[in-house]
């Protein structure tokens, strides 16, 4: 079975043959985990994976709402006070969509949410 820690793992190689370079992997924070930490030309890029069968009622992104996006953000922003970069930071999702013990699909959005 594929479960979270696993699509996760998928998401990082899918990420890294992009030309993403992973910086971090499940950072804890006191305001969550950031799922992956990686850099990509001037971005720092926070990613939110998430996972879910193929005859799910939504859309992985669907599941992020604006309260998980904030804790996100508080995540990152407690990342960011303990490695400065003078990168741009940006928030994506990468949906891993599975059916029974098989990835059917992998989407990757950019920029798939901005804190206001």
């Amino acid at each position: 079975m594929i479960d979270g820690a696993k699509a996760e793992r998928i998401a990082a190689n899918y990420l890294r043959d992009k030309h993403y370079k992973l910086l971090d992997f499940n950072y804890h924070t006191r305001y969550g985990e950031l799922d992956l930490v990686l850099k990509r030309k001037c971005y720092i890029v926070f990613v939110e994976v998430k996972k879910r069968e193929a005859d799910a009622i939504a859309a992985p992104r669907e599941f992020i709402d604006e309260y998980k996006q904030q804790r996100i953000f508080l995540a990152a922003h407690d990342y960011l006070n303990r490695y400065p970069t003078k990168l741009q930071p940006r928030f994506d999702v990468v949906e891993v969509i599975c059916e029974k013990d098989e990835v059917k699909s992998i989407k990757h959005l950019e920029n798939a949410f901005d804190i206001r």
